[in-house]
């Protein structure tokens, strides 16, 4: 019988999705979370009862950065692939509690790379990365892609994620251990999370609120929905690197939208307008997000499917239906 495949951050928005397209395919998952507070732990607690009566799943509660239990874990039921999407998320957030970040996402990266590079047989780690790696630089009308320079994080958790992908980069060199990092584009969609724009944006004008637009609107993000994300995720951890190797790839959609232009397809979903206050850029944020994901493509035939209005409509359906 095949081992089973860990999913790291499984009550997570993406980790979620993750391990329900596994199960749907026949996989056995072990899914592992430490369900913290940094957004409402009833969401995080609801996504795991929509797993309740699949069978092949099995839930453990645990900090990622404890070495010791994940080593054990990955020993005692053979793990050979493991897609790590565990991590404290959030630009702003690290701006106000940097060592949350040191915690989950540098001692939880080394911590889970350690387990894997002693498992008997180990044949792929996939990981999160992000696309703030990038920094804050112009498009210029095209897409950022993966050799392009990574140097200038302007968020503690950019740097933590490059920090990542450094350290995987190492791991690979000296162990063979055979990674591939995932810069993922402004993932979106049902079950998402409540500190994205579209949730709090959706929050805010279904109860009559003001919402707040930060770089006056100018910003543009590469908006992908959460099943083309998924649809790259197993793609790739289908195709581990041909020799024991780390690579990092971009999973977005590669069209990027302006925020003003993602306010007004979001107030067509919802059937209601927002009272716009314009503020400026914050700190940690970035003008634009743009994926070239060419080499994505080549490797798995990845291919974007649910556009920016379809998406929001999924996600506006969704929301009234949790929430009422």
């Amino acid at each position: 019988m095949t081992a089973p495949v860990l999913v790291t951050g499984a009550a997570g928005f993406i980790g979620h999705a993750t391990v329900h397209r596994l199960l749907a395919r026949g996989e056995r998952v072990i899914g592992i979370d430490i369900v913290n507070d940094y957004y409402d732990p009833a969401l995080k607690e609801a996504r795991l009862a929509t797993f309740a009566g699949i069978e092949g799943f099995t839930f453990h509660r645990m900090d990622i950065a404890d070495a010791e239990a994940v080593a054990a874990l990955v020993r005692a039921h053979c793990i050979t692939r493991v897609v790590h999407l565990a991590a404290q998320a959030g630009v702003r957030y690290s701006l106000e509690n940097p060592f949350a970040y040191e915690r989950s996402n540098l001692a939880g990266h080394l911590s889970v790379m350690e387990a894997c590079r002693h498992a008997e047989g180990f044949e792929h780690l996939v990981y999160a990365s992000s696309s703030s790696v990038y920094g804050d630089r112009p498009t210029g009308g095209a897409g950022f892609r993966e050799d392009d320079p990574t140097v200038s994080p302007v968020s503690l958790y950019a740097a933590t994620k490059r920090a990542c992908e450094l350290m995987s980069h190492s791991y690979a060199h000296l162990y063979g251990l055979p990674q591939t990092g995932l810069r993922f584009f402004t993932v979106y969609g049902p079950w998402g999370r409540p500190d994205m724009a579209y949730f709090s944006f959706t929050q805010k004008i279904l109860r009559g609120e003001p919402i707040e637009v930060y770089g006056e609107g100018k910003m543009a993000r590469d908006f992908t929905y959460i099943d083309d994300i998924v649809d790259g995720i197993i793609g790739a951890l289908d195709h581990p690197p041909a020799a024991k190797d780390h690579r990092v790839l971009n999973i977005g959609d590669s069209h990027p939208v302006g925020l003003l232009d993602m306010i007004e397809t979001l107030e067509r979903a919802i059937g209601r307008t927002a009272e716009k206050i314009m503020r400026p850029m914050q700190p940690g944020d970035v003008t634009a997000t743009f994926a070239d994901v060419s080499r994505l493509r080549a490797l798995t035939g990845y291919k974007p499917k649910v556009m920016l209005a379809e998406g929001l409509q999924h996600f506006a359906d969704w929301y009234r239906g949790y929430y009422g």
